[in-house]
């Protein structure tokens, strides 16, 4: 029927440790997206975000805060993060309600930064799992961002793939890039949706040593 509106959604649920830039991401991408002339919703699932650059448009912090249950059930930050996950999985339905007036829109899903939520604690999964029967795309056309990106700009939709952010400077030690890889393998078997890993904070890799340098020669260098 001309004129109806899309049943089907897409986006992308941006996920990664504390401070790998996961809310920075969202707010540039809605920034862009806008810019092509996208309808955009970035819905916050993280109810230890505060202070939100983006305009949101759902914040699961109207629905339960991360200070209210580590009051009330004398949680520390990560028992509470988890309650507050399983909290929402337990009320789905306040969730879907929210996010059927914005069928149309391009969704961002700015996730907690709790490594377990992604790892092996099943709240998340199961969420993402359940928008799946609400005809919210997780499938992913291309694993190649620019062919995304090309995309996007002639107009077409995109499919939600999972967006995993890691800092860049674990580039500069072996060790800790290998433990990267681990956790990035663990993340994408259990969440089971296409995923995109990207390194952020590029201009700061510098910061932490030349490409390439191992830690020996660093500390050598240090050491002059």
């Amino acid at each position: 029927m001309a004129g109806a509106a899309p049943t089907t959604a897409f986006g992308q649920a941006v996920i990664g440790p504390p401070g790998s830039g996961k809310t920075t991401y969202c707010l540039g991408m809605s920034e862009f997206l806008r810019a092509l002339g996208r309808r955009v919703a970035v819905v916050n699932l993280d109810p230890a975000n505060e202070g939100l650059p983006y305009e949101c448009a759902v914040d699961v912090s109207e629905l339960v805060g991360l200070g209210d249950v580590m009051d009330a059930l004398r949680l520390g930050p990560n028992g509470g993060l988890l309650y507050c996950m399983e909290y929402l999985e337990a009320n789905l339905d306040w969730l879907r309600a929210k996010l059927e007036p914005l069928r149309g829109h391009y969704f961002l899903f700015d996730c907690p930064g709790q490594v377990e939520l992604c790892t092996h604690h099943g709240a998340l999964r199961s969420i993402f799992s359940q928008m799946a029967q609400w005809d919210l795309r997780v499938r992913l056309g291309s694993s190649r961002l620019l062919l995304q990106m090309e995309e996007l700009r002639q107009g077409g939709q995109m499919p939600r793939p999972h967006v995993t952010q890691r800092d860049s400077h674990y580039c500069t030690d072996p060790a800790k890039f290998i433990s990267v890889l681990c956790t990035s393998l663990a993340t994408m078997l259990h969440v089971e949706l296409p995923h995109v890993n990207l390194l952020s904070k590029m201009d700061l890799i510098e910061h932490y040593g030349k490409l390439g340098e191992s830690s020996c020669s660093r500390q050598a260098r240090s050491q002059e």
